[in-house]
Formats: structure tokens, C-alpha cells, sequence
């Protein structure tokens, strides 16, 4: 018997998407602080939820606070020395740098955050921080008012160097990379960054100059 015409299976068509990649590189403005949750502070805080008895206060060790604000990718040594510091490779979560500028939408015209989350990503979930950090020391402010002494790593010079995959029928690789340019004005990343009232972990794209003035370095 033949198939009439209404029993025909539907074929749908998908289209492809244009998926496209590029690379930025960002170069910092202003020192970037890092804050990495260390082992110790999860382990505390999940010990406080299951309702745990608590043991004495563990003295401060200002050097392994510092080691542990750092987000290793090199492999981190039980105690890292200096030299372990200065040759290691160190990362920053690469959704911090998507959130920076899916933030700056407020700051851009005719871009909304919705359309910005789906139209790009950063490949990979670290992205490597170009430069050496140093011990930082600074009087915080915690529950009930109550001051504390922090030790953290700061990169004082740094660049990071990412890969985009992008739709440019959402975004074009220019009004992301504009995106980016006022993120890092506007917003930034890590700690005391504009956006919370700072003035760290500011940057910019690195554009055609920048390339020449470090190769005349």
C-alpha cells in the first residue's frame, strides 16, 4: 500500500553552528591578589556543618598560608620554598575571567548578560598566570568586626594568555574582545578588584603596541 503523504517521516534540519576560536592575552594593570580557599579552610568548614567537635586553634604559619592562596598547577611541594615558588606555574579559575566579562555588560551597550554567557568560553578550567608571586600581608575585617592578619599571593607583574570559542552569529570576536577590555577596567578578577571596591587585578587586551614594545624589551 503506498504512504500517503501525512504518514512521510518529518526530517529535521539542523543548522550548524559557526563555532570559532581566537586567542586573547591579557596583560595586568594593577596587582593581581589571589585567594585560593586552602585545604585547611574546606576541611574547618565542613567539619562546622557535620556539626564536629572542634580541636585547639593551630598557630598561623604565614609562609603556608601564602603557598596555599595560590592556585598550583605545577604540582605543589609538601612545603614549598622559594626556589620551588619561582620556577612553579600557577593558574587563576578561567570562570572568573568569563564573569569579569559577562559583568561588564553593564558598562556596553546593546549587550545583555544573557546573550554574552552563551556566546563565548574560556578553554580549560584554569588559565596560566604569567609571573612570579610574592608574599602579601594585610589587616582584614572578620565576622563581628574582628580583625585578622592575611597572607596571600600577589602577582605585581603579570599577563595570562586564553582561548575563546565564540558564536559570531551572537557576538562578534570584536565586541568580545571589547568586553574584555572593559572587564578588566571596570570589573577585574581576584581579590579587592574594582568591582568590590578596589583597585587589583585590573588588565587589559593586549593589543599591537604592547607586542612591540615587549620585543624591543
Amino acid at each position: 500500500m503506498a504512504m500517503k503523504k501525512s504518514d512521510a517521516p518529518n526530517v529535521i534540519e539542523i543548522p550548524r553552528l559557526n563555532v570559532q576560536h581566537m586567542e586573547v592575552t591579557l596583560i595586568g594593570d594593577s596587582a593581581l591578589i589571589s585567594h585560593r580557599w586552602s585545604d585547611k579552610a574546606k576541611t574547618m568548614m565542613l567539619d562546622k556543618q557535620m556539626k564536629k567537635a572542634k580541636g585547639a586553634k593551630e598557630a598561623k604559619d604565614p609562609w603556608m598560608d601564602f603557598c596555599q592562596s595560590l592556585y598550583w598547577i605545577s604540582a605543589m611541594p609538601e612545603r614549598p620554598t622559594e626556589a620551588d615558588i619561582a620556577k612553579a606555574k600557577f593558574g587563576f579559575p578561567a570562570v572568573a575571567f568569563k564573569s569579569a566579562a559577562v559583568d561588564a555588560c553593564s558598562h556596553v551597550d546593546g549587550v545583555t548578560k544573557v546573550e554574552a554567557r552563551g556566546a563565548f568560553h574560556i578553554q580549560g578550567d584554569m588559565v596560566e598566570i604569567k609571573g612570579i608571586p610574592q608574599m602579601r600581608e594585610d589587616m582584614v575585617r572578620i565576622a563581628m568586626g574582628t580583625a585578622d592578619i592575611r597572607h596571600r599571593g600577589e602577582f605585581r607583574e603579570w599577563s595570562a594568555k586564553f582561548t575563546v570559542r565564540f558564536n559570531p552569529n551572537v557576538l562578534s570576536a570584536e565586541q568580545i574582545i571589547n568586553l574584555f577590555n572593559t572587564a578588566g577596567f571596570g570589573v577585574g578578577i581576584g581579590e579587592w578588584r574594582p568591582q568590590k571596591d578596589g583597585s587589583y587585578g585590573m588588565f587589559r587586551v593586549m593589543t599591537q603596541a604592547d607586542e612591540l614594545a615587549q620585543a624591543a624589551e
